[in-house]
């Protein structure tokens, strides 16, 4: 299974890490799968499927499992989702971002950072 991690983590450009990090599955963990002494349980797992958007069938080498749907439209898109979910104030928001145009993704992350700002009273 660490293999197949590996790769995403290679594919990606992203340190195990930055996952652990950005997933709550702790590097602790990461290492012990790593090292085969704990094999991973559904519910992470599926936190690293979620953050490399593969499904969870990709890591149990079923058919198939690459052939999925891009989760958002374009890389612009992506990217506006990303820099979203790394505030951790508006990362409840990337999802809905999924199937945003970049132009109208762009204005929804502008007009919250400019609310954001007001209410800190950053604006006046």
């Amino acid at each position: 299974m660490y293999e197949l991690f590996q790769k995403l983590l290679d594919a990606k450009g992203v340190t195990a890490y930055r996952v652990s990090k950005e997933t709550g599955v702790s590097t602790s963990t990461l290492t012990q799968w790593k090292k085969g002494v704990s094999q991973p349980k559904p519910n992470k797992l599926q936190k690293i499927a979620d953050y490399f958007d593969v499904p969870l069938s990709y890591f149990y080498g079923e058919e198939n499992s690459e052939k999925r749907e891009p989760y958002y439209i374009n890389d612009e898109t992506r990217e506006i989702a990303q820099d979203i979910f790394e505030d951790k104030e508006l990362r409840l928001l990337f999802n809905a971002a999924r199937d945003a145009e970049p132009e109208d993704l762009k204005a929804v992350h502008a007009m919250l950072l400019a609310l954001k700002r007001k209410e800190r009273g950053d604006l006046d």
